[in-house]
């Protein structure tokens, strides 16, 4: 097209967006459009019709344009109008179905298909089974696919019986699109037919049942490849719609098949490196029967489709101990979604053979990959795999995972674990050590705790104080009493929170000191820790903290405050006007959790902040009470940030019972 030709179409194109849809004329304007011949102005002209008043009107002047039989691209624009107006749109093409010409009978019956309405399905079924053309019996059959309706899909299955092949493959398809498969007896005549074959293997594929699955695997000793492949999509649907407690009867039929089929691995392969989603489905179901070392890779590789993931995990656990050796050698080629299941699958298989394997692993720089190694290590029993994991306990990224690798192989190997824990620890090693010797030791590891808690590092000390607490409680309070004069705010805020955990309203004194702390971690723990243990003695204290500006300050005390019991109508009242939204947030639901927080949350619908007003919103639906319904339905007229009145719309939708 010429630099002219196109400024040309741009200013036919713009006029028909810019156009006024009340001019007298627009509907011939458009109509015009119709027949343009840019399709950008066709499609343009297509638009404007749903804007137009009078839509009866419409319809008829675009069922008009659909029998000039020479103006293919006017034809087809105006279907799309068609559509776009959608209810208006179906009595019209319903009578159009009767038309003398068959031409026009096909257009109506594809427009009412795209438009998917129910009621044009009867009219549809009459076309489908009494028309004299077999184009519109077709079109008609292909629309019936689209509607979901019983009606239709009885009058599909009756089609099958047809002499017209293409209408038994356009009925074949339709009830595939809908789901509903016909009688396995009405299937079985057709899987012999070449043109219908591969459509009868997808509507097997919707019926679950072991005959269903039979009939499926003889098409896997097709010597057709587009056989075998539809007989694999089949099989594909049948397992994502079989119970688990029957996959073990549709493995024994598949595998009945297999024990012919010498080649089915190369194909089986093929098809797991396919594009095609549904193939790759079915070749899993197989590769999890062939249980070849060799597929364990691919298998892996179908991971990248996150749909498929859980079939691929199946097909994985399906396959025996060399398969394991198989994806470590392939493990640095794999991708990551097939890294993360390999690595699963792996960590269930391992045994005691794998150690020098997964200790080449650990050599490897990406992370994830030694993640594997190490987990899998852990599951060998194996002692050979306690010293390289010894190794990696000063490693800041590994040591917490190779703890807990300890920690199974101290099943075993209590001993050994015990003394490569205490001499990482004796190095100064990662609090997850600490935690792992406690968990492998018990009580008995409890005075080096207790050393630890008063020597180490300041992340162990913290540590510590924690994890006697979780085996001792009594001592652990006694150790957090000592604790909180550590130099250390981080073992003073751990001590704080066993407090809080484990002690009762007589802490209140201690829990003073730690609320004037210097440091606002230790602060905002002795909040928590304050109504966690009742300390109702404190509740002037928090009193006074909701005032605090810093919000995170204010916001604990609001919820100490809240969980004691204690929140009185005026520090409500000062909680809801701080300046931190989260407070204020905090003092809403504490007053509607107590009761009577309508008249609070009706307030602040006309907060400044968007997510007070989204919260109050919720706090009033919560509450049941039809009586805001006025109230909630102006401050819905005035809002307009789209998430607050997303929660106004629910709310007032939940209370007025629509």
């Amino acid at each position: 097209m010429s630099e002219e030709g196109r400024n040309a179409e741009e200013l036919r194109y713009r006029a028909l967006l810019a156009l006024d849809v009340f001019r007298t004329d627009a509907r011939e304007r458009l109509v015009e459009g119709l027949h343009d011949e840019s399709w950008r102005v066709r499609r343009a002209a297509a638009g404007g019709f749903a804007r137009v008043p009078g839509r009866a009107a419409s319809v008829e002047r675009l069922i008009s344009v659909l029998g000039e039989r020479d103006e293919t691209g006017a034809r087809n624009a105006a279907a799309e109008a068609l559509v776009s107006l959608g209810s208006a749109s179906v009595g019209p093409l319903v009578r159009l179905l009767g038309h003398v010409d068959p031409d026009q009978r096909k257009f109506a019956a594809d427009i009412l298909g795209q438009l998917a309405r129910p009621e044009a399905e009867d009219a549809l079924v009459s076309v489908l089974l009494e028309d004299g053309d077999l184009n519109v019996r077709v079109a008609a059959a292909e629309a019936l696919g689209r509607m979901a309706g019983r009606s239709g899909a009885r009058a599909l299955e009756r089609t099958l019986n047809d002499v017209e092949p293409l209408l038994r493959l356009s009925a074949l398809e339709s009830l595939a699109a809908l789901r509903q498969p016909p009688p396995l007896s009405d299937v079985l005549p057709l899987l012999n037919n070449p043109l219908l074959k591969r459509s009868a293997y997808r509507v097997l594929g919707l019926i679950p049942r072991l005959e269903a699955t039979e009939l499926v695997c003889r098409g896997l000793g097709a010597e057709s490849r587009s056989t075998r492949e539809a007989a694999l999509v089949a099989l594909g649907q049948q397992a994502a719609l079989t119970a688990p407690s029957l996959r073990s009867a549709m493995d024994v039929a598949v595998s009945q098949v297999l024990q012919r089929l010498p080649e089915a691995s190369g194909w089986v392969a093929s098809a797991l490196e396919s594009e095609d989603l549904e193939l790759r489905a079915g070749a899993l179901v197989v590769a999890a029967v062939l249980r070849s070392p060799k597929l364990a890779p691919l298998v892996a590789e179908v991971a990248q489709e996150e749909r498929l993931v859980p079939e691929v995990m199946r097909t994985l656990a399906c396959f025996g101990p060399e398969t394991g050796r198989e994806l470590l050698a392939s493990m640095g080629r794999l991708s990551f979604p097939a890294r993360e299941a390999a690595g699963q699958v792996l960590v269930e298989m391992v045994d005691a053979s794998f150690v020098p394997e997964l200790v080449q692993m650990l050599d490897w720089g990406e992370l994830d990959v030694k993640s594997v190694a190490v987990r899998a290590l852990g599951r060998t029993g194996s002692r050979d795999a306690v010293a390289p994991l010894a190794q990696l306990l000063s490693d800041p990224e590994m040591a917490a995972l190779a703890a807990r690798a300890l920690v199974s192989l101290a099943t075993s190997h209590r001993d050994l674990v015990l003394q490569v824990l205490e001499s990482a620890l004796e190095g100064g090693a990662e609090p997850a050590v600490l935690n792992a010797l406690v968990r492998v030791g018990g009580t008995a590891k409890l005075p080096l705790v207790r050393r630890i808690a008063s020597q180490a590092s300041v992340s162990l000390r913290a540590t510590a104080v924690e994890v006697v607490a979780a085996v001792d409680p009594v001592g652990g309070l006694e150790l957090a009493r000592s604790a909180l004069v550590d130099e250390s705010s981080s073992v003073r805020a751990a001590a704080v929170r066993v407090i809080g955990q484990l002690g009762d309203a007589s802490m209140a004194e201690l829990l003073a000191r730690a609320l004037a702390d210097s440091a606002l971690e230790v602060q905002l723990s002795a909040l928590e820790a304050v109504g966690e243990c009742g300390a109702l003695e404190r509740a002037g204290d928090l009193e006074s903290l909701v005032r605090h500006p810093d919000g995170a300050i204010a916001f604990r005390a609001v919820r100490s405050l809240a969980r004691l019991g204690l929140l009185r109508d005026e520090v409500l009242a000062r909680a809801v006007s701080h300046e931190d939204h989260e407070v204020v947030k905090a003092a809403l639901q504490a007053g509607a959790d107590r009761g009577g927080g309508e008249a609070l949350a009706l307030e602040l619908l006309g907060h400044a902040r968007w997510d007070v007003r989204a919260a109050a919103a919720r706090v009033l639906a919560d509450s049941g009470g039809t009586s805001s319904l006025p109230t909630m339905l102006a401050a819905l007229s005035l809002e307009t940030d789209t998430l607050a009145r997303r929660a106004l719309v629910d709310a007032v939708e939940r209370l007025s019972g629509r």
